[in-house]
């Protein structure tokens, strides 16, 4: 890395994130096992963060909480505040900030940083991680792990694999080091690869990500294309350009601000919904949630899709099929229409464990198509004053009569923030 070329880049990552900011506020909890986990009560008592000392003791996140207490009785359990996260996540990226203006952000626990104009102003690439680290500590009691490499996908192994493992937090990956360090790793370790993805590789003869590596191109096309099918050629060269670290892709702040691609809203059920009458409930209540963010964000959407998944979750059945409308809209009852044409045509009767609603194809919502037989106009500023009330008083501030039945979510969902409490 000793080349002017090259690039300085970081992968800064927040240890045990959630736990650590609920450890920072509770002073109390020091030297104490920590996790944040959801609701018990709504078939979400996940472990959704684990201090490192509740992880000596076998607590794992993503385990259910009963599992975790019996490893760790003493565990303290804190409910998550996913607004509140949200705020120090992002007093942490002007932290980054101050370092450099290419931060672009990975996760809420996860940020880019491209350093390479900074080294004159700031020193050499360790003292710029170290300074971060005591800065973030300092302002926020959360322990920073920094990879740093030449490109973001060698950062962000040397993070996962290095940086998150040793004292100082801080690793460095530079491309002439992975034949004799990244290539050794199993391949579990490489990033994109799950315990499915391992055992598919193990099958094909490969352990290690340097068996990923060294195989040709063309070769590892083949093989997947035999294992997976013809469409797999992409995933093939995915993984043969991780496994040997390539990666041109730049720090791009904008990412977190383009234009979404679509906007829609899951949810997961508190309990199987078999009901025409329940189903619809909760899919006016999504089809109610999409609209709202495409007019908040100035969006209209030709197509819509409903995905659903039914029950039992050892062999769920479910679909994801769209259909495209005559018009944009992002108007509540006219996608709601095609919704509901969708699901019944799809759905096996089966009860629903989790459905979503998404409208793509966006466009402008200021150029919209006049009709001779609706009142477009008395329609949108409909629509704009029942926003501008939720907006200020809250989402739950106007609901329909379905969501006070006993199938309405929308009060529930309205103080949580990604289906954790605010």
């Amino acid at each position: 890395m000793s080349q002017k070329s090259e690039r300085v880049i970081f992968l800064a990552d927040c240890e045990s994130f959630y736990a650590s900011v609920e450890k920072a506020e509770h002073p109390e909890y020091k030297n104490k096992p920590v996790a944040v986990a959801g609701d018990p009560t709504r078939r979400s008592g996940i472990i959704l963060a684990a201090c490192p000392i509740a992880k000596s003791f076998g607590v794992t996140t993503a385990e259910r909480l009963g599992e975790a207490l019996i490893k760790c009785p003493d565990l303290i359990i804190m409910r998550p505040r996913m607004q509140h996260y949200i705020d120090v996540s992002l007093m942490i990226t002007q932290i980054y900030e101050d370092f450099t203006d290419l931060v672009e952000v990975f996760s809420i626990d996860e940020q880019f940083l491209d350093v390479s104009a900074s080294l004159s102003i700031f020193g050499d690439p360790i003292t710029i991680a170290k300074t971060i680290q005591q800065r973030v500590m300092m302002q926020t009691g959360v322990r920073i792990r920094i990879g740093i490499s030449t490109n973001k996908i060698l950062a962000k192994i040397a993070t996962d694999i290095w940086a998150k493992k040793n004292k100082t937090g801080i690793f460095t990956l530079p491309p002439s080091d992975i034949t004799t360090t990244l290539w050794k790793e199993p391949v579990h370790k490489m990033f994109g690869v799950g315990s499915r993805m391992s055992k598919h590789f193990a099958k094909l003869g490969m352990v290690t990500i340097g068996d990923i590596a060294t195989t040709p191109l063309p070769q590892l096309k083949d093989k997947f294309r035999a294992r997976f099918g013809k469409q797999s050629d992409i995933h093939a060269e995915v993984m043969w350009r991780t496994a040997n670290g390539l990666d041109d892709s730049p720090v791009t702040p904008s990412t977190f601000h383009t234009p979404p691609k679509s906007i829609g809203h899951m949810m997961t059920l508190p309990r199987d919904y078999a009901v025409s009458a329940e189903i619809d409930t909760i899919l006016l209540e999504l089809t109610e949630e999409v609209c709202r963010d495409c007019r908040l964000k100035g969006y209209m959407g030709w197509v819509v899709t409903v995905s659903c998944m039914c029950s039992p979750y050892e062999s769920p059945t479910g679909f994801s099929r769209q259909m495209k409308m005559p018009d944009p809209t992002n108007n509540t009852n006219k996608v709601f229409e095609t919704v509901k044409k969708i699901f019944y045509q799809y759905w096996d009767h089966m009860p629903v464990r989790r459905a979503g609603v998404m409208l793509s194809t966006l466009v402008d919502d200021q150029h919209y198509q006049l009709t001779l037989f609706e009142d477009q106009e008395k329609t949108r500023a409909l629509d704009k004053v029942t926003d501008t009330i939720k907006e200020r008083y809250g989402s739950a501030a106007i609901v329909r009569a379905s969501s006070l039945t006993g199938a309405g979510q929308a009060l529930e969902r309205s103080i949580k923030i990604g289906g954790h409490y605010k």
